[in-house]
């Protein structure tokens, strides 16, 4: 990986290519990757007072989500769209992208509410991006049980969920 390139491991709504792509528009996808000793939890609390994904140690459970490479310039604007010091913190982390060990770069919550449920057009992108990036359908149906509450903003579910209608035209 040269310098001018950082790879980061996608497991919420940055899955889908089109959500990271508005932020960081030379995001490519490398592969389907797989955290071991980590479970997906909706509590990180969000600006409108819903659940966000984040990553948390787990004896039994892995993530899954997509690896991309980014250029070094479009560094600051994901960790400004993350809220990087306000709510996720950045680490470094091992996971496996096929029988491959890569070292990725990602976001962990530093804020979190375990009352917290995401609105449902955020756990849509998050399916979404699963779906567009073909997670294991089982891991799928985990994130389609989750429960996940109506947003009043009409707004800006209509304006998220047209990120979800581009992919699927």
């Amino acid at each position: 990986m040269s310098a001018d390139r950082f790879v980061t491991f996608a497991y919420g709504s940055n899955m889908l290519a089109a959500r990271l792509r508005e932020r960081c528009p030379s995001a490519r996808a490398i592969g389907i990757a797989e955290l071991p000793g980590h479970e997906l939890r909706w509590h990180k609390r969000s600006n409108q007072k819903s659940g966000k994904c984040d990553i948390v140690a787990s004896d039994t459970a892995s993530v899954f989500g997509v690896l991309y490479e980014i250029n070094a310039q479009e560094k600051g604007a994901l960790d400004r769209a993350e809220g990087l010091g306000a709510g996720y913190e950045e680490i470094e982390i091992e996971v496996l992208c096929g029988s491959e060990r890569v070292n990725a770069k990602a976001y962990r919550a530093t804020n979190t509410d375990p009352t917290l449920r995401p609105f449902t057009w955020y756990r849509a992108l998050v399916i979404a991006g699963a779906k567009e990036h073909g997670l294991p359908a089982s891991y799928i149906a985990g994130l389609e049980s989750v429960p996940a509450d109506q947003d009043a903003d009409r707004a800006r579910h209509d304006t998220n969920m047209a990120l979800i209608e581009g992919v699927q035209e």
